[in-house]
Formats: C-alpha cells, sequence, structure tokens
C-alpha cells in the first residue's frame, strides 16, 4: 500500500495501514504572539524548573560515579535546559523542558550512566512520539506500575540529595536547623498552596494581575523550590562569618572541585562528543 497523506486543519500527517505518521513541525499552531504578562509567568516556571534540575544533574553526577560537578558545567546544562524550553515553545509543546528526576533514579537502580544509553534512549523517544500506535502501548501500562516505580526513583534521588551532607558537621545545632526547617517548610508551603488552588479553584495569591498571580503561586508550590531557596538563603546568612563555620558547611571539602581542572578526571565524565568543547568550554 502506497504511503498517501492527508491535511487536516493545521497538523499534516501520513497513514500507512493501521499507522499514522505524524511530525511536528515549527509553529503548527500559528504565529507565535507576545503577551508580557504571560512571559513573565513562564519565566518563573522556567526559574523553578532549573532549581528542580539542579538538583537532578548532582544526583545522575553522583549515581553515574562522577566527580562533584564543577559550576561551568552545570551552567552549560542549565544554559541547554534554556535552548530546550525554547525549542518546546517553537513546536508549541504546551509545557516546558525539564530535567527527568525519574531518569536520574533509574540510573541510581541500574547503574547504567553511559551517555550511548542515553542516546538511543532518546531515539525510541522521538520514534514512540512519531508513531502513536507505539507510543499507546506505553501509555497504556497500569498507573499502580508507575506508582510502584515512582517509589524507587524518587527514594533513590532524595537519598542522593541527603548523602551530600556527609560533608558536612552534623553534629552542628545550625546544620541540624537548617536541615530541618527547610525540609518542614519545603513540604507544608507547597502542601498549602496546592490544597487552596485544589478547593478555591485558584491559588492563596489572586489579584486582579493574572500575570502576578503565577509568578507568586507557581514557585511557591514546588517542594524542591520553596525547600532549596530556604536552606540556600539560611546557609549563606545564618553565621557566615565565623570561622568554625565554613567547615561545618562542608565548603573545605568542596573548593577542590570549583574549576573544571581542579581534578584531572573532569575531561572524562564532563568532556563533550563531537570536538564541542571546542564551542563550549568549560573552565
Amino acid at each position: 500500500m502506497a504511503w498517501y497523506r492527508v491535511m487536516t486543519s493545521t497538523i499534516p500527517y501520513w497513514n500507512y495501514g493501521l499507522f499514522r505518521i505524524r511530525i511536528p513541525y515549527p509553529f503548527q499552531w500559528g504565529a507565535p504572539t507576545f503577551d508580557a504578562g504571560e512571559a513573565f509567568a513562564m519565566m518563573m516556571a522556567s526559574f523553578v524548573a532549573l532549581v528542580e534540575s539542579t538538583g537532578a544533574f548532582m544526583a545522575v553526577s553522583r549515581y553515574a560515579s562522577a566527580t562533584p560537578m564543577p559550576p561551568s558545567v552545570l551552567s552549560r546544562g542549565v544554559g541547554w535546559q534554556g535552548v530546550a524550553i525554547l525549542l518546546s515553545g517553537l513546536f508549541g509543546t504546551a509545557n516546558g523542558s525539564s530535567v527527568s528526576v525519574e531518569n536520574a533514579g533509574l540510573l541510581a537502580l541500574t547503574r547504567v550512566g553511559s551517555r550511548r544509553v542515553v542516546q538511543i534512549a532518546a531515539g525510541f523517544m522521538i520514534f514512540f512520539s512519531i508513531l502513536g500506535k507505539f507510543g499507546a502501548v506505553f501509555a497504556s501500562i497500569p498507573a499502580p506500575i508507575f506508582a510502584a516505580l515512582y517509589c524507587l526513583f524518587f527514594a533513590y534521588v532524595g537519598a542522593g540529595g541527603l548523602s551530600l551532607l556527609q560533608f558536612c558537621n552534623l553534629n552542628s545545632f545550625r546544620t541540624m536547623f537548617i536541615l530541618g526547617f527547610s525540609i518542614f517548610m519545603g513540604l507544608s508551603v507547597p502542601q498549602y498552596f496546592n490544597e487552596y488552588t485544589a478547593i478555591k479553584g485558584y491559588g492563596p495569591v489572586h489579584t486582579g494581575g493574572r500575570w502576578f498571580n503565577d509568578i507568586v503561586n507557581v514557585p511557591f508550590s514546588s517542594e524542591a523550590f520553596v525547600a532549596g531557596c530556604v536552606a540556600y538563603f539560611l546557609d549563606n546568612t545564618l553565621h557566615r562569618r565565623d570561622s568554625s563555620i565554613r567547615k561545618d558547611r562542608g565548603k573545605h571539602w568542596w573548593d577542590k572541585f570549583r574549576s573544571y581542572k581542579g581534578d584531572t578526571r573532569s575531561e572524562e565524565f564532563y568532556s563533550l562528543p563531537f570536538n564541542l568543547n571546542k564551542y563550549f568550554p568549560s573552565v
């Protein structure tokens, strides 16, 4: 049976027997529009995704048995994430791009940290997104199976973050206060925002400006964002100038990894393929 093209109102696709191939393309939903309020709201959502992705980056480097991630490598990853968000907007996906925390947990579960595996998996994802029949097979997996997997994946990621506290002085009352207070606020504040929105249909901040509401309600609905911001603020303000506090914070252990060339193994773990380091160098 020959291929034939069927035109809908906006999206072209091809039918071949029982299979339908749909290939996305930029601006398929029309010309882009700009609204300042929506732009600010999306910038705040992207900032929340940045905070959550930073934690996933560190968890991946830890479970891949790599050296701690230098700031330049982290900035490079965040920058490419911004490019992905831009492409998401061009293709009209209606959502941004963020690091998959589930995949970070899968890496810890399988202990497979090869880039080749990630590249092959990305190829399968593109293939399944084009052929909807194959994607429907995965969409039909029962929700309890996903829930069971998430219990494992998120447990590994959470444990990976807590394991970094081994470099801090956990006998210090300062460290214990920051840890306990940030976790409690990270769980309670987003829970309040989410329950308020579920009951009222809008967030606790409900003014005439929808963009302002989104700027406040979206970040405070993220557990990782709230806990991370509270911990970062307290850790950088609470008795910071005391000489003994630096060791309690574990800063002395991280100093040697602040530069890309501070460890000879960084090239092995964080060099880009296809000689891309020439165009995107790390310092």
